[in-house]
């Protein structure tokens, strides 16, 4: 039997540095030294060394300066922008890195890494010697051989012969011919102009080259593609020319080269420890230095007893429940991990039921010890959204009481324009920590399986890491809330709202199902006759649904002004749509169907199939970390959106209603954005129309057109509340023109008109943006922040935004604290005066209420009570209440 011969992997360090910055955005240690590219780099090589047990193999990287594709073609990669300085001071510790890590390293001055990997992977190939080549870069599929491989960790695909074939419909040897008739954007290869891809790999296909094809262009049947071929054969050589790698580099290299030294782990400390790459010093240093974490499983009785005293003593801790669901209304525990110690953690498992799974501690038992600790408010609890927690607690007889911090929230209050504050991020940025994820225990789509059938040391690990990280981020974002001023916006706001969230999600909300059904009927029905109308109109049927059908219909057919050309056909988005409603019939009836199709969708045929089966009613999920604003989100369905002016938002609303004895209530706070600008701004005149109960846009059209109040008229009063709400959004003369169909000069009028009836308004606006500008952020009366780091921006479009931000976030997000602390003050009170009144929904400014007949009276005069009386303002807030038998009638 021969000797087993080695695998060589050739990596292409260059590709895979630019696409680990792009990967990772704004990581950096506590010196402000940026460390996403190396940080993502480091894992992606570490990641390759160990599953591919590489033991041969080199890095490839481009050296600086230009290369012999430079001297042929001048405007070779022209087109790239120079190096981010971000990533370029990055580049220094990433071959620090490759280099402890005992990895070769390729790079000679006039070539390109791919160059270097091309004389490697041809000279390996030949000798028969099994060679991957490491990299995501199209180009390098032109060495693939029956002995070299392109392998993407990125996308965790592996490229043979029949995968290039089928990539370029070329075998590899013919891609550089493909690639010369194509071009390559990324590389500024100019290729033929209007030969794509598609046609390239056919012409090849058919011709075989690029030379044979040139030589055969009477053969070729487009006169198009063949005056292009014509015009622009000697581009084509030269960018086939471009295309060719250099098999024939200046590497010398044997096999004995290529294998890799042993790893510096010192040297690799160091540079970790500097870094601040967390997980990755653990990994290479000595238990003596770091420790390990320790994670513990709890099994028995004995080791439960010693973990709820060690929790007593501690006085606070972190917990993480595992479920059979992410909806918690549908999910059972199947462990509960605590963490008290930084590093430590503790797994009580009790509903894992895969075969042969260990003996668990009965989950009944396990909650009924723990419960003294859970319901106590003097041991405080911390949580990554720990709403979740609650609720599964709560559905098990537990009421959480204690809850201390949320890092989802604390980060959320940090950061609120953050997309995600998820554990796996907040620990990656604040702890430089990789996590184990969810997926790697319990697999992902079709894969996945249910924690209960999760491996119970896996399950230990993974969710012991979560308690234990929750702990520490939580002890790290505490002072940072204080520092920044949150520390009463968090603690009396942000927390005690977790309680009022979790309850309004348990409730839920009632449907009347047959109702929806019937509507289901109707507006299938009104669809259809709004077709027909749509199809007189156009002339012909086509598909409504289809904006390339519609596009031609009313550019090309109706021949209508304002057409678009988009790469997919003309646009026929809403503005558009709009735009030509204004004078068209057509594009108003497909604005109609479509508002009509999209409420059947997402609301009347949606809302029956997410009834619980237990509860009989539907449970959204209110999120508080979503909005930049500080208002909140419904989501699962999203309950924000269905509109409530139009009937059929109306209809909608007909089908929310309650249980049998009880009646809908609605308090809604009226005109709370004004109240509050006008007390934000001092303005006399507000603050008086406001402290005199009068409408404040029928004052605004008396001053505006200078009418008494009494002789304003509706469309008069329509236009001033145009006006007072688009002050508060930033609205320009231009918008303003726009919304009231009117000419910019009269809605510049109207503005000017504003100011002088509310000084003090303008007075106002002009100190947030110089308060935005020189701070960078604005705040709320709770001091809740939004940040502009674009305030300053050199683009104008972008500068204006944040301008109009700086004068929208307060007025916005003060009202939102303003009905998040109503909401906290009426849940107590139902709490504390054992009330059966349910708050099951907040939409915008407006609480909605479940409540038994007997009970109406007095909850319609704690709720005005609680929430006219949440804030002491210079003006008077104001609720209007009402009441009926579904959701419509009492708004």
């Amino acid at each position: 039997m021969g000797e087993k011969r080695p695998k060589v992997f050739l990596i292409d360090g260059s590709s895979y540095i630019y696409r680990a910055f792009f990967a990772l955005a704004r990581l950096s240690n506590s010196k402000g030294f940026p460390t996403n590219a190396v940080y993502v780099f480091t894992n992606m090589l570490l990641k390759v060394l160990r599953e591919r047990g590489v033991e041969y193999g080199a890095i490839a990287f481009d050296a600086p300066g230009p290369t012999f594709r430079h001297e042929v073609f001048g405007d070779y990669k022209a087109n790239r922008p120079s190096m981010p300085e971000d990533l370029r001071v990055q580049v220094p510790p990433i071959k620090e890195i490759v280099s402890a890590l005992g990895l070769p390293i390729l790079e000679k001055e006039g070539y390109e890494a791919d160059d270097l990997i091309a004389t490697l992977a041809r000279r390996l190939g030949q000798e028969r010697i099994e060679t991957v080549i490491v990299s995501g870069d199209k180009d390098l599929m032109q060495l693939v051989s029956p002995h070299v491989t392109l392998y993407d960790p990125m996308k965790e695909k592996t490229f043979g012969e029949p995968e290039v074939k089928e990539r370029f419909g070329v075998p590899p040897v013919k891609v550089v011919e493909v690639m010369g008739l194509m071009g390559d954007t990324s590389d500024n290869i100019p290729g033929v102009p209007g030969i794509g891809p598609k046609n390239a790999s056919q012409l090849i296909e058919e011709f075989g080259s690029i030379e044979e094809l040139l030589k055969n262009l009477d053969k070729v049947k487009s006169a198009r593609v063949r005056s292009s071929l014509e015009r622009y054969a000697d581009q084509a050589r030269l960018s086939r020319e471009l295309a060719t790698l250099d098999t024939d580099g200046p590497v010398d290299w044997g096999l004995d080269d290529l294998k890799l030294g042993q790893a510096d782990r010192q040297k690799l400390q160091e540079l970790f420890k500097e870094l601040e790459f967390s997980k990755l010093l653990k990994e290479f240093s000595s238990r003596a230095e770091l420790g390990e974490d320790d994670y513990r499983m709890i099994t028995s009785r004995q080791e439960l007893e010693e973990l709820v005293e060690g929790l007593k003593k501690a006085g606070a801790f972190a917990l993480d429940l595992e479920s059979t669901s992410l909806e918690p209304m549908r999910a059972e525990i199947v462990g509960i991990s605590f963490s008290f110690q930084p590093h430590r953690a503790f797994y009580i498992p009790v509903g894992h039921t895969y075969p042969g799974a260990p003996e668990q501690l009965p989950r009944g038992e396990v909650l009924e010890r723990l419960r003294p600790l859970l319901e106590d408010p003097g041991l405080k609890k911390y949580g990554q959204n720990i709403k979740y927690d609650y609720i599964l607690l709560a559905n098990a007889g537990i009421r959480l009481q204690g809850i201390a911090a949320d890092t989802m929230v604390a980060s959320y209050l940090l950061n609120p324009s953050r997309h995600r504050h998820s554990l796996e991020d907040l620990a990656r940025e604040y702890l430089n920590r990789q996590v184990i994820t969810y997926a790697e225990v319990a697999g992902s789509g079709a894969k996945a399986i249910p924690f209960s059938e999760v491996d119970m040391e896996k399950a230990c690990r993974y969710s012991g890491e979560d308690a234990d990280l929750t702990l520490r981020l939580a002890q790290l974002l505490a002072p940072r809330i204080e520092a920044d001023g949150f520390f009463e916006l968090f603690h009396e706001v942000e927390i005690p709202l977790i309680e009022v969230l979790a309850a309004m999600e348990m409730n839920g909300v009632k449907l009347d199902i047959p109702l929806l059904g019937l509507m289901s009927q109707e507006f299938e029905e009104k669809m259809a006759r709004i077709s027909e109308e749509v199809f007189d109109l156009a002339g012909e049927s086509f598909n409504i649904n289809s904006p390339q059908q519609l596009g031609k219909i009313l550019f090309e057919r109706l021949k209508l002004p304002g057409g678009k050309r988009t790469k997919t056909g003309y646009s026929t988005d809403v503005d558009v749509l709009t735009e030509l409603s204004r004078d068209f019939p057509l594009p108003a009836k497909v604005l109609e169907f479509r508002s009509l199709a999209k409420l059947k969708s997402t609301y009347v045929d949606a809302l029956p199939q997410m009834v619980n089966p237990v509860t009989g009613r539907v449970h959204t999920s209110f999120n508080q970390t979503v909005t930049a604003t500080g208002r909140l989100s419904s989501s699962d369905p999203n309950l924000q959106n269905i509109p409530i002016r139009t009937p059929e938002g109306r209809r909608i609303r007909e089908a929310f209603i309650p249980e049998k004895g009880r009646a809908i209530l609605s308090a809604d706070y009226s005109q709370i954005e004004l109240r509050i600008l006008a007390h934000m701004s001092g303005d006399p005149s507000l603050v008086e129309t406001f402290r005199q109960d009068q409408d404040v846009h029928r004052a605004t059209a008396a001053e505006l057109f200078h009418l008494s109040p009494d002789r304003v008229t509706p469309e008069m009063r329509r236009l001033a509340k145009v006006i007072n709400f688009g002050i508060i959004y930033g609205m320009s003369a231009f918008g303003l023109a726009k919304e009231l169909a009117i000419e910019p000069s009269v809605a510049q009028a109207y503005i000017g008109h504003y100011f002088q009836k509310y000084h003090g308004v303008r007075d106002y606006l002009d100190r947030s943006l110089e308060a935005a500008r020189e701070r960078g952020y604005v705040t709320t009366l709770m001091n809740r922040r939004r940040y502009l780091p674009d305030i300053k921006s050199a683009n104008r479009s972008v500068r204006q935004f944040a301008e109009r931000t700086a004068v929208n976030a307060p007025i916005q997000g003060t009202a939102a604290d303003l009905i998040k602390v109503a909401m906290i003050r009426v849940h107590r009170r139902l709490i504390r005066e054992k009330r059966e009144t349910k708050l099951i929904l907040q939409i915008h400014d407006e609480l909605v209420f479940e409540v038994p007949e007997a009970e109406m009276e007095e909850i319609q005069a704690m709720v005005k009570e609680e929430m006219e009386g949440v804030m002491e303002l210079a003006i008077p807030l104001k609720v209007d209440m009402g009441m009926g038998k579904n959701w419509a009638e009492a708004h």
